[in-house]
């Protein structure tokens, strides 16, 4: 069976269209050659790939199945177009950038809402995913750069990183769960209750190394998702607990929705780096994008060490934020 690659991605632009007269234009090309492609196609695989109507067109199941590799090879020829604009030395138009979940909820708007400030014209895509996905995504050049904590799944060849501030981590539950009055809480306790985390497709890597220094199996009942929002869901109406930023979580635990649960342990702590493909270039705007990353990321982290320190009527710990690791890149 052989397949066009341009009448897919012509059948790709009709079905999100719903219509030959409003694909036509989009592609910039008559509609009796766009619905004579369509014959065509149908003709060489021999199956209906759409159905047509008086109020549009939508898709067989065949057209379906089509269109969800139209769109990945829509992907990847951008993809080729920005890599061939990198090499030539240009700068793409826009600037593509990933963000662990947890950063997205606090550090990334006040980071953003700065440099629109700055930089007003240019275009910038920003998208929230795992660890995992940020690397890959990187690697696979469908990111500039991306924000990500330390840990690189053996994935480092290709890859260099920079330190730009420190996290901790805080345990979570709901107002009023069994744990919250508790004190000076364990592992061992902790994982006999539902857990929920902010990954997927790899175990969460902070919670894994906790229990692994207190030689703690994990939690029988666990959760993985990628939204926060669903994982503070889940925590706010259940007996569920999680991991996550304290500022990441500021305005729920201010208004009494969920609390910090006692519990004191340095795997709780993270670096968030930015990470680049080998050789990459920032331009102007990326380079101040990440420096205003790093500065807000250091300023909520600050405030939350301060606050803790406060409710814990103790100093507050020093922030160390220069990258010490001999791969790390050096200030752009």
């Amino acid at each position: 069976m052989r397949i066009d690659p341009k009448k897919i991605l012509y059948l790709a632009t009709i079905i999100e269209h719903g219509s030959l007269k409003s694909a036509a234009k989009a592609l910039d090309m008559s509609q009796p050659a766009l619905t004579t492609s369509m014959n065509r196609l149908e003709e060489e695989l021999g199956m209906r790939v759409l159905e047509r109507g008086p109020t549009g067109v939508v898709p067989t199941a065949t057209g379906e199945v089509l269109y969800c590799h139209a769109r990945l090879i829509r992907d990847e020829i951008g993809l080729a177009a920005r890599a061939l604009l990198s090499a030539q030395g240009g700068n793409p138009a826009i600037i593509r950038v990933g963000s662990l979940p947890s950063l997205a909820s606090s550090v990334m708007p006040i980071a953003l809402s700065r440099w629109r400030d700055i930089y007003r014209e240019r275009e910038l895509e920003v998208v929230e995913v795992p660890q995992i996905d940020l690397l890959t995504g990187l690697l696979r050049r469908e990111f500039d750069f991306v924000f990500g904590f330390t840990e690189c799944y053996d994935l480092e060849n290709g890859l260099r990183q920079r330190v730009l501030f420190r996290d901790k981590l805080c345990v979570i539950a709901r107002a009023g769960h069994p744990l919250a009055s508790e004190r000076n809480l364990q592992w061992e306790v902790l994982v006999t209750y539902p857990w929920v985390c902010p990954t997927a497709r790899r175990s969460h890597v902070i919670l894994d190394a906790a229990l692994k220094k207190a030689n703690v199996a994990p939690p029988e009942q666990m959760t993985v998702c990628g939204s926060v929002t669903l994982l503070k869901s889940l925590v706010v109406n259940g007996d569920h607990l999680a991991v996550l930023p304290a500022h990441a979580v500021r305005v729920d635990l201010d208004e009494g929705r969920l609390c910090r649960l006692d519990v004191s342990d340095s795997a709780l702590d993270r670096n968030i780096a930015v990470f680049f493909r080998e050789g990459y270039q920032l331009d102007e705007p990326s380079r101040e994008l990440v420096s205003l990353v790093g500065s807000v990321g250091q300023e909520l982290s600050n405030r939350e060490r301060e606050r803790a320190a406060i409710e814990n009527n103790a100093p507050p710990e020093n922030e160390v934020t220069k990258p010490e690791a001999a791969n790390l890149l050096p200030a752009p």
